[in-house]
């Protein structure tokens, strides 16, 4: 009990520039690896010395691990975590849902809470993936995005204990997500238990077409939403991209 008391005091120190150093970073080091990650690298490493270092030890630890990898291998490394297991998903809708209509509408709420913020995202991604939630929480809403994040904390929890007990390099990156959060209250933590013992639902019967024109609502606010950015540190636009 203390150690919770102790470790929300913790978070609740957090500026939001730290929030968005530990987002930002854990939005691109959990991105499938590609060249440009070995640039982005260097730029996670100095940002994230303005961490505490119970979140900033972490990534830095990835860094090292992305640092001392060849690409191709870290490339496969990552299909083979994330792609082929079903309790290391990233979509994070896809631990209540599974692939079942439900998570269609679950889609839809967080793409009109994106639009409702004035953003949007691509064609090219699921607006529940990780890496797009961490990135909209980091430079569109925090407040919005972190709640997005605590509505499907118990999925978040079992893909950073799937990646914990498999060993993964990856681990220490959630655990730096999880670290930005409130402790886990007892129902949450019993959340976390039930869906670790019986996983993400396994009936596929189909996504429910969330972005085309039935469901799609449209722009929440007045004018054209704009896309969501590139992530980039506050105090640190002058380094590797």
């Amino acid at each position: 009990m203390r150690g919770a008391a102790t470790r929300s005091r913790q978070q609740a120190a957090l500026s939001a520039e730290q929030l968005t150093i530990a987002w930002q970073a854990a939005s691109l080091l959990l991105d499938y690896p590609s060249e440009e990650l070995l640039d982005h690298v260097a730029l996670v490493r100095s940002a994230s010395r303005e961490l505490p270092d119970r979140l900033g030890d972490p990534l830095r630890g990835f860094a090292d691990h992305v640092e001392r990898t060849p690409l191709a291998d870290l490339q496969a490394e990552y299909v083979e975590t994330f792609d082929t297991r079903r309790r290391c998903n990233l979509f994070l809708t896809y631990f209540a849902h599974g692939d079942t209509r439900k998570r269609g509408m679950a889609l839809l709420r967080f793409k009109q809470a994106y639009l409702a913020a004035g953003f949007e995202v691509t064609d090219e991604e699921l607006p529940d993936h990780l890496c797009v939630v961490l990135e909209f929480a980091a430079t569109g809403d925090q407040t919005t995005g972190r709640q997005l994040m605590l509505d499907h904390r118990a999925g978040l929890e079992l893909l950073r204990m799937s990646l914990r007990d498999l060993g993964s390099p990856w681990a220490g990156v959630v655990e730096t997500v999880s670290g930005t959060l409130p402790p886990l209250r007892g129902d949450e933590v019993e959340a976390v238990r039930r869906l670790a013992a019986e996983g993400p639902p396994e009936e596929e019967v189909g996504l429910t077409p969330y972005a085309t024109p039935g469901f799609d609502p449209g722009p929440a606010v007045p004018g054209s939403p704009i896309a969501l950015p590139m992530p980039s540190f506050p105090a640190h636009s002058t380094g590797a991209r």
